[in-house]
């Protein structure tokens, strides 16, 4: 008979244990140093190996041949109890005996002495099970058992264990496995089994498993039985996971407003058949990714994904605000919470995507909190609406000079306009624009009149954060410049040669403008800044001199030096 991979790799010595390094070092010295306690209680999510490391401790603690801690695998006890021949070691689930008159059997056989082996060890599974009776059955014995007796305790709910049971045990904790340590170890058996299995494939396995190494086997095992090539996508297929790029498409449909785009994907991942709670969850996960991007200083050591996948969540959290990611999460929370309860599951995701790609349309505190919060960043910004009347072509002769025949007062020429277009328009236009044009660059002294009333621009940090979630290059070619504001100019100073290339591009000085644009409410023309100081550079220093000393009252002498 097939025997399953997580059976079949179970760890035979503390060494092949993974993840668990803190409490294997801790058995392995006690064996050594022959300290062994009378009682140990292993705690911990599934999978995390504490019936393993209870085997292992058995082992080690009857071996004729210890090697360093770990059980030698070769003497006729450890052979014994692997299988089971040995009646010296008993492993009792809890769960189906849990009942009074199970403890009262050993109380009676722990009296006596092992058969063949040094220890009679007792490795009770689930021991939360086990009724009060049976608890307080248990104490005495559990205090003061016989030398020759070992119990050994594991639970996955050690807060269910009354106080008298835990102060007799020596506890250890079981921590649930890094990713990488579970990936590691899922490509070393795929590797023994014949089976080629990608570095993106077993970190998707590591992550599916959540800390626990059982199921990632077990999750091996269903890619084996579909392909002996497993790659990302047999692994979603066994776990029944959306594709990652189903997941980064809905995201980004949030975050665009594009209701119709959300409700095509949907509708193609219910046409192959995804579960829809299941895919709720995932974009959960997947908005905590960006949550955690956007917070933690490190978080690629947290979250388990591809070095692609990483950036294009990089790339989408840029895009959000903390507060919106939350908000996110809480409105997917929601759906998935009422899923399974009279309206479909589908039906709930549709609505939740609808209130995140329209905004207008949940009408919850939180979300009008969120819309209010959004409204704020944009009056700090300074972005302001301004009303005025439409103007209105007239039946004379086309207008060949608009800028000089443009009206001089909004309120002079209302009346007539009224007259005219009962409807005025309204339209989003700079807050603020310069009085007077700015000089002509090609002339000299006007370049020199814009350097010198140049003063320096206190939001040029924020314009450079604005430009991150548009291009991370063009915002890296101005970091650590300067900017300063003439008139209806803006001028970056910068030592970095490829700022100045961007500007030149009309797309790339377009994106920098709107995003001026954005920060201030104001449309600025962009340009190089060159300071006072470097034309004043120009000047012969020795000259300068001189005439500095000449207006003190110095007398100044020139010596000609005569080679001859």
């Amino acid at each position: 008979m097939y025997q399953v991979l997580y059976r079949k790799w179970r760890p035979k010595t503390f060494e092949d244990v993974a993840g668990q390094e803190h409490i294997t070092t801790t058995l392995k010295n006690e064996v050594i140093e022959n300290r062994l306690t009378h009682a140990y209680l292993f705690t911990g999510s599934r999978g995390t190996g504490k019936t393993t490391c209870a085997k292992i401790l058995a082992k080690a603690a009857n071996c004729l041949d210890p090697q360093n801690g770990d059980p030698c695998g070769v003497c006729e006890i450890c052979k014994g109890i692997e299988n089971g021949s040995v009646l010296d070691v008993v492993e009792m689930d809890a769960a189906s005996n849990r009942k009074i008159e199970n403890i009262r059997d050993i109380i009676d056989e722990v009296q006596f002495k092992p058969n063949r082996a040094r220890f009679r060890v007792y490795i009770v599974d689930e021991v939360h099970m086990l009724t009060t009776e049976a608890f307080n059955a248990l104490l005495k014995t559990l205090e003061e058992p016989p030398e020759h007796v070992i119990f050994i305790l594991a639970t996955t709910e050690v807060h269910k264990l009354p106080q008298t049971i835990l102060s007799r045990c020596q506890r250890f904790d079981f921590h649930r496995i890094p990713p990488q340590a579970i990936a590691d170890r899922v490509l070393y058996v795929a590797g023994q089994e014949k089976v080629q299995l990608s570095e993106a494939a077993a970190l998707l396995i590591a992550g599916v498993a959540d800390g626990a190494l059982r199921d990632a086997l077990s999750l091996l095992d269903r890619c084996i039985a579909i392909s002996d090539t497993v790659d990302e996508a047999v692994v979603r297929q066994a776990a029944g996971l959306a594709d990652k790029k189903y997941l980064y498409e809905l995201s980004a449909c949030i975050i665009n407003k594009n209701t119709a785009k959300a409700m095509e994907a949907v509708d193609r991942l219910y046409g192959e058949s995804k579960d829809m709670a299941r895919l709720c969850d995932e974009l959960i996960a997947h908005f905590r990714a960006l949550m955690l991007i956007k917070s933690v200083r490190s978080p690629r050591n947290i979250l388990v994904m591809s070095e692609e996948e990483f950036e294009q969540a990089q790339t989408q959290s840029d895009y959000l605000s903390l507060a919106d990611i939350v908000y996110d999460m809480d409105v997917l929370s929601r759906a998935y919470q009422r899923m399974g309860h009279g309206t479909g599951d589908r039906t709930e995701l549709e609505m939740a995507l609808v209130k995140l790609s329209a905004p207008e349309l949940d009408g919850t505190n939180e979300a009008i909190t969120a819309r209010l919060t959004a409204l704020e960043r944009a009056v700090k910004r300074g972005v302001t609406i301004q009303t005025e009347p439409l103007p209105v072509q007239t039946e004379q002769a086309p207008v060949q000079e608009p800028k000089q025949e443009a009206p001089a007062s909004p309120k002079e020429e209302a009346p007539s306009l009224q007259k005219e277009e009962p409807k005025p328009q309204t339209e989003q236009k700079p807050a603020a624009q310069p009085p007077k044009p700015a000089p002509a660059p090609a002339a000299p002294k006007s370049l020199e009149e814009l350097y010198r009333s140049a003063k320096p621009f206190p939001q040029w940090v924020e314009v450079i954060e604005g430009l991150k979630p548009i291009s991370r290059s063009i915002a890296a070619a101005f970091v650590g410049s300067a900017a300063y504001e003439s008139g209806s100019y803006l001028l970056i100073d910068t030592q970095n040669s490829m700022a100045f290339e961007l500007l030149r591009h009309s797309s790339r000085r377009q994106e920098i403008r709107s995003v001026i644009q954005d920060v201030t409410g104001k449309v600025y023309k962009l340009g190089p800044y060159r300071p006072p100081a470097q034309e004043q550079a120009k000047v012969d220093a020795f000259q300068l001199l001189k005439e500095r000393l000449a207006d003190s009252g110095i007398p100044v002498e020139e010596v000609t030096h005569n080679k001859d």
